[in-house]
């Protein structure tokens, strides 16, 4: 595949409650082009005040692409979103010589900058066997069998993520390698460039904006969207912050007033992981949301507007 210098992927990335919904709109207005979604919570329709989805009005401003497109209920990965978004790219290239996509979730944004590594489809019985063993057991023996099989990528990964420590297991398991020598961090071709714009604030900043966030969710309706979802709380979708908290004042396990206040707590670590993960890519040029301007220059410069590669 041979990369088109004239077509520009321009990322907008950060932690949650910095602001990228309203600094990837204005970057998409001042193109005139449009958004792709790369946050894995806001795809599922049925949960759109727990996942921060862009307002209507925000919607109707730039047309935006992958959110509320899914069900709950329905199976999806990174790998889908890969295909489905490299399909979607040929296509907005055609009419636009920028797309913006724009998301927090640092996996689906390197599947479509840079590929994901070929790995072996999972193996049902297996799989149901290590969710067995985290039902009944908990966490924790995933977190050992891990650390047994693959040390390498037990010291990488999310341990408190037990989505990631199956599939590790699994891939270690089925292949008889460790799940660390598939990640080869080879980049695949693509027919387009990409800058990479982050942004961030200072952690106190961060920190208020979320406790704000979560009060605003309460505010707009959260605890009735989870109790709309809490007949299917076991699906994976649903296992994130905001949703799990209120399944377990749900489940009588604490007060709703305990609940909120883990809410605020465990998006803050969310967002600690979300930076730590980011500050791994060096292709990511750091502002504030409020540096509108040198984000457009810097923007303007890499993509070598002045040679009329973008017109």
């Amino acid at each position: 595949m041979t990369t088109d210098p004239s077509r520009w992927l321009i990322v907008v990335t950060g932690p949650t409650a910095v602001g990228k919904t309203s600094v990837s709109i204005e970057i998409a207005k001042h193109f005139s082009t449009e958004i792709i979604s790369a946050d894995s919570r806001q795809f599922f329709k049925e949960i759109s005040i727990g996942t921060a989805r862009p307002s209507v009005e925000e919607l109707r401003t730039v047309h935006h692409h992958f959110i509320g497109h899914l069900s709950i209920a329905d199976r999806y990965n990174v790998s889908g979103f890969e295909m489905d978004a490299l399909k979607l790219l040929e296509l907005l290239f055609q009419h636009h010589r920028v797309i913006v996509m724009t998301g927090g979730s640092g996996l689906y944004i390197n599947a479509v900058c840079h590929g994901i590594d070929e790995l072996p489809d999972p193996d049902p019985a297996l799989r149901e066997l290590l969710r067995e063993l985290l039902k009944t057991q908990g966490i924790i023996p995933l977190q050992e069998k891990l650390c047994e099989l693959d040390p390498v990528y037990y010291k990488q990964v999310d341990q408190d993520n037990p989505i990631r420590l199956i599939r590790a297991i699994e891939v270690s398991v089925m292949t008889g390698l460790p799940y660390s020598s598939f990640r080869k961090n080879k980049p695949k071709p693509r027919s387009f460039k990409t800058v990479k714009i982050g942004l961030t604030r200072d952690r106190p900043e961060l920190f208020e904006r979320i406790n704000s966030r979560v009060d605003q969710m309460m505010m707009n309706g959260l605890l009735e969207e989870a109790r709309n979802v809490y007949p299917f709380r076991h699906v994976n979708a649903l296992n994130t912050v905001g949703y799990k908290e209120l399944f377990a004042f749900f489940d009588g396990l604490m007060t709703l007033e305990e609940a909120i206040e883990k809410i605020r707590t465990n998006t803050r670590r969310f967002a600690r992981r979300q930076l730590t993960w980011f500050d791994k890519d060096k292709d990511i040029r750091w502002f504030h949301p409020d540096e509108y301007q040198k984000i457009i220059n810097y923007i303007n410069s890499a993509i070598n507007v002045t040679n009329n590669i973008i017109p």
